[in-house]
Formats: structure tokens, sequence, C-alpha cells
């Protein structure tokens, strides 16, 4: 190999040392779960289907009827939206606690139930600014040209006429979620239940980057699953 050729060959290792290094790093500074999911069901609704109140005194026979679940109930203080995305490294989760919304609840009559809510996309927060504003832009949520995003209850399914306290009810919720101005069919796999006047909701569903018109983010140094989990986790009064 002559000189000339040499040096050629030097300087591309070189460049993409340089450039794997940078792609690295710049992967690097969007790493790392700084968001732990907190789900609103009480433990106790996981481990007994003996009901208890908020002090953890069990509490016989009460059951939440007609009388208390129908009724218009707001999304209160405490409710938050969650996506994660999963990456060849681990799973990040983003939190969004500006979450509004209305549901409409009739045990007698589901097809009278109604349910929406919104999240402004502006409050999205994962622990890492830089992370944070990347996914607001216009590669991804471009929160300056569609601020909210929306789901919009078609119907609600499973619903029972009475709900015992310290149990849950397993609910589908079918209906529209709106992104980026972008409307996918979706249905929500939720768990209900009633605590202290409250209505409780958990709830998934999976959606992709490609269902609202957004590239899958990846890099040579870190790739990224196509899936997006949604998750509500909402505290409801009247």
């Amino acid at each position: 190999m002559n000189k000339k050729a040499k040096a050629w060959l030097i300087t591309g290792v070189a460049a993409v040392a340089v450039i794997g290094g940078g792609g690295y790093y710049l992967a690097n500074s969007f790493l790392g779960n700084n968001v732990e999911i907190e789900q609103v069901l009480p433990a106790s609704t996981a481990t007994s289907t003996t009901a208890v109140d908020s002090t953890g005194t069990a509490v016989a026979n009460k059951t939440a009827g007609a009388e208390q679940l129908n009724g218009d109930w707001n999304i209160s203080k405490g409710s938050k939206v969650y996506f994660s995305v999963t990456t060849s490294q681990e799973t990040v989760n983003f939190v969004d606690e500006q979450v509004t919304g209305t549901w409409s609840i009739n045990v007698d009559d589901a097809s009278q139930m109604k349910a929406k809510g919104q999240i402004e996309l502006n409050g999205i927060d994962s622990g890492n600014g830089q992370r944070d504003d990347h996914v607001k832009g216009a590669d991804f949520f471009d929160i300056a040209t569609y601020p909210q995003a929306t789901f919009t209850a078609t119907s609600v399914e499973g619903m029972p006429a009475e709900l015992p306290v310290g149990q849950t009810a397993d609910l589908k919720l079918n209906g529209t979620l709106t992104v980026r101005g972008v409307e996918k069919e979706v249905t929500f796999d939720a768990k209900a239940a009633y605590e202290n006047n409250q209505v409780l909701l958990s709830a998934t569903s999976m959606v992709t980057f490609e269902d609202f018109g957004m590239k899958n983010p990846h890099s040579v140094v870190l790739s990224t699953e196509n899936d997006i989990k949604v998750q509500l986790e909402l505290k409801l009064a009247k």
C-alpha cells in the first residue's frame, strides 16, 4: 500500500471512530429511564377479594351500585398518562400529568356510557430535558402544531351493575385515539375499582410510531421497538 492510500485509510478509520463515538454519545444522552409507573389501583385489589377502607380495615359486604356509580365523573388530581418505548438498552417511560376528561357511567345501559380524555403534550416528562424537547419536536409529537392528544370512547364493555369495594372489574374501552391530527381506532384493556368515593381506572393499549406518521427512532448504536405502550392511570370524582 502506498503512502497516499495509507493516509486515506487512516483518515477513514479516524472518521468512523469519531462518527461512531459521537453517535454513541448522542444515543447515550437519550438513554436512562427516570420515570417509574405509579398505579392508581390499591394494592389490596391484586392480593385479596376482601374489601378494605382507606385505613386497610376490612369492610364487609360494601358494594357500590347504580346510586354510587351512575353519573358524570371528572378526571381529577393525581391522574397520569404514561408512554413507554423499549430500546435495545431498556424501557423508557414518559409521564404526563396534564390530564383532563370525563366519564359518564350508566351501569343500567352500557350504550349510554361516554368517555373522553385529553392530555397537554407539553406536559410530557421523562426526566431528561433534551429527550423531552426532542419528542415534542416536529419529528415526533410536533406540539407546536398539535398541542393535545385525545381519546374518545365509543363503547365500554364489561362494566358490572355493582362494584364491590376492594375489587376490580375488567373492562374494555373501545374508541378513537387522536395524535398529531391522526385518528386511530384502539382498545384499552382496563381495570376499574371504586374506593373512597372515587372511580379508579388503570388501562393499557399498544400503538406504533407509524400509526401516527412518526418514524421509529433508531441509530447505528441504538435500536427501538416499533410499539408504544400507552397507559392510563386515572382518578375520577363526581
